[in-house]
């Protein structure tokens, strides 16, 4: 799923992040299981609000996109032919 590898990409580097910030003394793995915790939860909400498609379904789109712009495309010129030849008939 392209949200979870997303999910974990930004975990990871918060993670990261998370370690460069806290004092060196401090446990960094209790802390830091908190706060993943509470940040994928946070940002596994705003994903799923904002209505994110798959690159599959990205990919699947642009092909039906392109091939309507081609049968467009295709219709443009018969048009544009059959005006042409009503034309040249008056």
């Amino acid at each position: 799923m392209a949200n979870e590898t997303l999910i974990d990409d930004v975990m990871a580097q918060l993670g990261r992040q998370l370690d460069k910030l806290l004092p060196k003394g401090l446990s960094p793995s209790v802390l830091q299981a908190d706060v993943e915790r509470a940040l994928r939860t946070a940002l596994e909400r705003s994903l799923a609000k904002m209505n994110l498609v798959t690159r599959e379904e990205l990919d699947v789109q642009t092909a039906v996109l392109a091939r309507t712009r081609e049968k467009l495309e295709a219709l443009e010129k018969t048009v544009a032919a059959l005006e042409a030849k009503l034309k040249n008939s008056d």
